[in-house]
């Protein structure tokens, strides 16, 4: 993380307000670490009560719990924000084969999709008095499919839709929408195939940079999308992925 920060202007974000969902653990947590160690002030979102009291004493972010699913307590929170710089859209789950049952995919759509929908809106009027940017967190899969995880793939290609939409609808007013898509990356999510030798493997190989990904992998490319240097980019999705999904899955 260290090198990944020092690319950037030490005070980059300084005097910002920067709010992350689902940033109580993996990619999110380490993008909001990354916006406070360029002196961002971070409002780090998540559902864990147990998560939060354990990541209490990190240096430059407030914890507040919050059920994204929740829209009166999304609109409380939002209502309760004096300002809004940067919103990165973090929050997601997958549950593998059960999300062909209807009410699993339904819930799962609504933590990954509709989530980031109702905190761009609730939000919308801060971001635009700060001339602001949203950073949506797409996936690979909004490129592919995988019939393991119907929600999870059907939710991550409406992260590129809802990302284009709210940056044509928001554009003239100084908001910035872009996504960054992650490929396979090592988190609690993925650790059912990194954690054995033939799913590190397989993935490696077909990565064009021979590793599967790390969380601070994605945390430069959402500084910069955040950030001046992006002053023309909207509407954008930047695939953070070691080349996985440009491979040829029959060299794999």
């Amino acid at each position: 993380m260290k090198d990944i920060v020092e690319t950037f202007r030490a005070n980059l974000f300084a005097g910002k307000h920067v709010i992350v969902s689902g940033a109580t653990s993996g990619i999110g947590l380490d993008i909001a670490r990354g916006f406070a160690a360029l002196g961002a002030a971070v409002t780090a979102l998540g559902s864990s009560a147990e998560k939060i009291a354990a990541l209490s004493g990190e240096a430059g972010l407030r914890f507040e719990q919050l059920d994204v699913r929740d829209r009166e307590a999304v609109k409380t929170f939002c209502a309760g924000q004096q300002r809004c710089d940067v919103l990165v859209n973090g929050a997601g789950i997958a549950r593998g084969g059960a999300e062909w049952d209807e009410d699993i995919f339904l819930d799962t759509m609504e933590v990954n999709l509709n989530s980031q929908f109702r905190l761009a809106i609730g939000l919308h009027d801060r971001l635009a008095s700060a001339k602001g940017s949203i950073v949506n967190i797409a996936s690979m899969l909004s490129f592919m499919a995988d019939p393991g995880v119907p929600a999870y793939t059907a939710s991550k290609t409406g992260v590129l839709g809802l990302t284009r939409a709210l940056a044509h609808k928001w554009g003239r007013e100084g908001i910035r929408v872009n996504a960054i898509a992650p490929g396979y990356h090592k988190t609690d999510m993925t650790k059912p195939i990194w954690s054995v030798p033939f799913g590190e493997e397989a993935v490696s190989r077909r990565t064009a940079l021979g590793r599967w990904g790390t969380t601070e992998d994605l945390v430069g490319a959402c500084l910069f999308l955040a950030s001046p240097a992006a002053a023309y980019i909207t509407g954008m999705c930047l695939e953070i992925d070691g080349g996985f999904v440009s491979g040829n899955p029959l060299e794999a």
